[in-house]
């Protein structure tokens, strides 16, 4: 058998950066596994830490947050080694707030404003690593709640932002992400909602399916924010966002759009509505056990101990 050629590597990476960002994410880990196992025999070292960032990536979008976190940390070590070069520190800084991002998922803010703050460490203040530690700082002052900061963070990654660049759609659509969070957080429903909106069009516009759920759940979240009626078109956008995260297997979507949509149809009349409330709480709790499954013992009591959490798998309890 013929061992695998660069050409055969570069058809690895791009494929598992596809199903990463456009893809189903679980579709990408075994394919970038590979690209690991085949970099590292031809001694591609670029190429091992290209892999293992979006690995990570893809690991994290499939809710399989422990696995992530073992790829990530060995990568943000490396790049700050004394003698890593300007290519490792910038894929390591990619990997710190990618890290950060699964941190935050968990509900762990402090810890994830840590390793953004690595990341950003390890840049030169410009560029898309720059542009993703100062977004994923913004992210987590919200997560804090600490607005100014949050708003300071988002401005200073939005200023990263070139005019006209396709490469940085992903950059945009995350942007809009956390200012409508901005906005939610200084109760401006509308404007969050505006936002999201945004997302969606820049997620739909780069065939970015996973981009576009996700944009669909903060536009849900701030539909119910704004109250009647905007409260009853968050059904319909929690129905599409739920749809396309389960379409993906995009677990960290699955949960809190589920466990929304739940809430917002138990308070409807007639069996239909209780019947969707049901299933949709039951899918919530299924996509929080896979991800608590996939955990180490001490992070996933954490995660379970999450007021929104422990409130919905006591439901499953009582029901």
């Amino acid at each position: 058998m013929t061992a695998p050629g660069p050409a055969d590597l570069a058809s690895l990476l791009a494929s598992g950066e596809h199903d990463a960002f456009r893809g189903r994410p679980a579709d990408a880990v075994g394919t970038l596994q590979r690209a690991v196992v085949v970099a590292r025999s031809q001694g591609r070292p670029a190429e091992v830490t290209t892999a293992g960032w979006l690995l990570g990536v893809a690991l994290g979008a499939a809710g399989r947050y422990g696995g992530a976190l073992t790829v990530l940390s060995p990568l943000v070590d490396a790049g700050q080694a004394p003698d890593a070069g300007p290519e490792r520190r910038r894929y390591a800084a990619l990997a710190a707030s990618t890290l950060a991002s699964v941190q935050r998922q968990l509900g762990r803010h402090a810890v994830a404003r840590d390793a953004d703050q690595t990341a950003l460490d390890l840049t030169d203040g410009t560029g898309l690593a720059a542009f993703d530690a100062q977004l994923g700082l913004a992210a987590d002052a919200v997560g804090l709640g600490e607005l100014d900061a949050a708003s300071e963070r988002a401005a200073a990654a939005a200023a990263l932002v070139p005019d006209g660049s396709g490469e940085w759609w992903r950059q945009r659509v995350r942007l809009g992400w956390v200012q409508a969070d901005i906005a939610l957080l200084e109760g401006r429903p509308h404007e969050a909602a505006d936002a999201a909106r945004g997302a969606v069009r820049l997620a739909e516009d780069a065939a970015a399916p996973r981009h576009v759920a996700k944009g669909l759940l903060y536009l849900g979240l701030a539909q119910v924010s704004g109250g009647s009626p905007d409260a009853q078109a968050a059904i319909l956008t929690l129905r599409r966002a739920a749809a396309l995260a389960e379409s993906l297997g995009a677990v960290p979507l699955i949960w809190p759009t589920r466990a929304l949509l739940g809430a917002l149809t138990a308070s409807g009349a007639g069996p239909a509505a209780i019947a969707e409330s049901t299933r949709s709480l039951a899918a919530a709790r299924a996509a929080v056990t896979a991800i608590a499954g996939d955990l180490p013992p001490g992070v996933r009591g954490e995660w379970l101990s999450r007021p929104e959490v422990s409130a919905l798998m006591a439901g499953s309890a009582s029901s």
